[in-house]
């Protein structure tokens, strides 16, 4: 791997924004870090929250300008950076080109990638990375990331992994609250968080069918039996973690990303997938359409929503994993009882987590991982503990576990 220095340059492109402000902040208080940049589009945004951040965090940091779409400018920015913190988006745009620069700059990255579709392109740069010592782990944050985390906890000690399931509330709590809503939400132009909602249930995802990847439409309902909590319904949506763990734990069955959602919630975006998947709306009027939900479709939903089944008992945030122990069927389910509160904050914590990781030579890997096959479940959520809200006090107060057996 190629060597970090005494004094690391770490770069949080999008620094400015929601997620990266908080990366940028777990980052600044880790004291491993020399020099921290705050990169965004927003130069006066970029200065405030590195200024702002300079004041309790341990390094120096700096805001400055770039547009990642300026590829020279890019390259130029990360060639003194040891390692680059990628939160901008949509990563189905943005992605794979921003990787590039960084393995071009022979930089090491971290990101928080949701779009399915260049997960699969991103990972083909493995050998790339490989060939120039670096290492790229994509999908860092709450969903995939955590949920990541979360699966390999079920996997472990199983011999054969038939079935493997992640999934996320939208709507109801995580353990003893919900999660809240970004800050930065809709103003004038549609919430970016929401276009990519769209796309992910609107067209077609990658799930995984009979141990092979396949292409399906979203939303469809998945009925589970989870160990411990009972019974529930969620739907599908396009998320990397079918692809991502299928390779990592070679899933003979089934895998899905779920939303764990309110029918009437299910019903609304099941609505908007058939307009957009029609023609009727793009993806940014579907997100407006979120926003600001009116009557018209309010009340088709409704009527909808009676013929859709709802969450029941599933717990909001959690994974869970069919398979095989020696002769014995078991089913393991790996539930968050505690999360950081905030989309945010849910998403920039491990991102800055896994910096700190990498920082402290918890990884050896080179090339392009998901997360499941780099980090170790256990140091992660201990880690992950104290930014809790409340904070925890290290795994066992986190995370519960439950199986069922069957021969």
């Amino acid at each position: 791997m190629k060597a970090i220095g005494t004094k690391p340059s770490v770069i949080v492109l999008g620094g400015a924004g929601s997620a990266g402000r908080v990366a940028v902040e777990v980052a600044a208080s880790l004291g491993a870090v020399d020099q921290l940049t705050v990169a965004d589009r927003d130069l006066d945004r970029a200065h405030a929250v590195a200024n702002e951040i300079s004041v309790t965090g341990t390094s120096k940091l700096r805001g400055i300008a770039v547009d990642v779409t300026d590829a020279p400018a890019l390259r130029e920015l990360l060639a003194d950076a040891d390692v680059v913190l990628n939160t901008t988006g949509p990563f189905y745009k943005l992605g794979l080109p921003v990787l590039r620069a960084a393995i071009d700059s022979d930089c090491h990255y971290l990101d928080v990638c949701d779009d399915w579709e260049p997960t699969i392109e991103m990972l083909a740069l493995h050998d790339d990375a490989v060939t120039r010592g670096l290492l790229a782990v994509i999908g860092m944050g709450a969903s995939p990331g955590t949920s990541n985390l979360l699966a390999a906890m079920a996997c472990d000690g199983l011999h054969q992994v038939e079935d493997l399931y992640t999934a996320w509330a939208v709507d109801v709590p995580v353990g003893e609250a919900e999660i809240e809503a970004d800050p930065s939400g809709p103003t004038e132009a549609p919430s970016a968080a929401f276009v990519h909602w769209m796309k992910q249930v609107s067209g077609q995802i990658q799930v995984v069918e009979g141990g092979k990847l396949a292409l399906r439409r979203p939303l469809q309902p998945v009925s589970l039996k989870v160990p411990g909590c009972g019974s529930g319904t969620g739907y599908t949506v396009g998320h990397p973690e079918p692809i991502t763990l299928h390779r990592s734990f070679g899933v003979t069955g089934s895998s899905a990303n779920l939303m764990v959602l309110r029918r009437t919630t299910a019903a609304f975006l099941e609505g908007l997938r058939r307009d957009v998947d029609a023609g009727r709306l793009s993806l940014e009027q579907a997100a407006e359409a979120i926003a600001r939900p009116r009557t018209m479709r309010a009340l088709p939903a409704l009527l909808r929503a009676a013929r859709m089944r709802g969450p029941g008992k599933l717990p909001g945030f959690f994974a869970m994993a069919r398979g095989r122990r020696g002769s014995d069927r078991v089913t393991v389910a790996v539930r968050a009882h505690a999360l950081p509160r905030s989309v945010a904050d849910a998403t920039g914590i491990p991102l800055a987590l896994a910096l700190q990781a990498l920082l402290e030579g918890r990884i050896q890997q080179t090339g392009v991982h998901p997360p499941e096959a780099v980090f170790d479940p256990a140091w992660f959520f201990g880690a992950l503990a104290p930014h809790c809200d409340p904070p925890q006090h290290g795994l066992s107060e986190m995370i519960g576990r439950a199986e069922s057996n069957r021969r």
